[in-house]
């Protein structure tokens, strides 16, 4: 089991690895079986599957994620978070609440539950 401050930062560096695009470094910090799940779409289960989509954002800018307020344990870390993504070419603010769970220094789930609304922004 991991401590708290070690998967407080676990969490923010995955981030960062995330909003940089290291896709390799992504898939490491994961579990074989991890699973992402960003609501409203289908859950990612596994590494093969997370790299996959991940590679399918290599060329799109990602970030900057600010975290707004995160608690960590010994295995979950929370975060609520303002995501600034690009979405179908656009620029656009999500308000987001993310769940991390930890398994042996690395993320064995990650759920995402976003406010859709800034997708309809203009």
């Amino acid at each position: 089991m991991g401590d708290s401050a070690g998967n407080d930062k676990l969490v923010r560096d995955f981030l960062l690895l995330w909003e940089r695009r290291d896709t390799e470094q992504v898939v490491a910090a994961c579990t074989e079986d991890a699973v992402w799940h960003f609501r409203p779409l289908k859950p990612i289960v596994g590494r093969d599957a997370i790299r996959a989509f991940a590679q399918k954002y290599a060329d799109i800018p990602g970030g900057p994620y600010e975290i707004r307020l995160q608690v960590a344990t010994h295995r979950v870390v929370m975060n609520e978070r303002t995501d600034h993504v690009t979405h179908d070419g656009k620029s656009v603010t999500l308000a987001t609440c993310g769940v991390f769970e930890i398994e042996d220094g690395q993320i064995k789930a990650w759920r995402d539950y976003f406010d859709t609304s800034g997708l309809n922004a203009t």
